[in-house]
């Protein structure tokens, strides 16, 4: 067997990266494809309370299992599966169940830092940036947190300028100078989404008729 495509695909807040992920997984659907995705890979933090948890910088580095990120995505590019873990963003905590991940002919990391934080980036072949003008990324953010996570709108903007927003500036644009390529205007660049589809389909054929 050999050894999978690994694809990064990294961006700011809201920037339409997972968008982009799952257009690719889309486009590739007549391959194997396993997906993992850095959310699901923040630390544990049942040993705190839900107030404590809110006060947590989300988007610093130390806030992810990348230990286990790392174990796992080198299981998946052995030809193994894994089982990723399960977050609640509404609690803030990690959940007893695991989402089981089969291994692939490519596999997609996406995530805020898997450019930004080097063991993960050394274990990528293709490196993506999704950028997005940041009034957009707010926007989108404000919406998701309010929509999906139970967030208030004075809650969502305090954590933006105390933690997103530095971060952001502090470890993930930084992260760019990584990549391989930029995707511009977020999740909805059909023209950029088809040529990164077409770059990982030529290494998928040039590694298969390398066998």
């Amino acid at each position: 067997m050999n050894r999978p495509i690994v694809v990064g695909i990294a961006g700011g807040t809201a920037s339409g990266k997972s968008t982009v992920a799952h257009k690719v997984c889309e486009r590739l659907q007549d391959c194997r494809i396993a997906l993992i995705d850095q959310d699901s890979y923040y630390r544990d933090l049942s040993d705190m309370s839900f107030e404590e948890r809110l006060e947590v910088n989300f988007d610093h580095p130390d806030a992810f299992d990348t230990e286990l990120m790392v174990r796992h995505l080198r299981l998946l590019k052995s030809g193994e599966g894994c089982q990723k873990p399960k977050y609640s963003f509404v609690n803030c905590l990690r959940e007893r169940e695991t989402v089981p991940v089969e291994p692939g002919d490519a596999i997609i990391v996406e995530g805020i830092l898997v450019l930004g934080i080097e063991a993960i980036r050394k274990e990528l072949d293709i490196k993506i940036f999704v950028d997005a003008d940041g009034d957009e990324r707010i926007v989108r953010r404000l919406t998701r947190d309010i929509k999906h996570r139970g967030r208030d709108f004075d809650a969502i903007v305090d954590q933006y300028f105390k933690s997103v927003r530095p971060m952001h500036y502090g470890f993930i644009e930084p992260s760019k100078r990584w990549a391989d390529v930029i995707v511009p205007h977020g999740g909805h660049n059909d023209v950029a989404i088809d040529m990164v589809v077409d770059a990982i389909r030529q290494k998928l054929q040039a590694s298969s008729s390398a066998r």
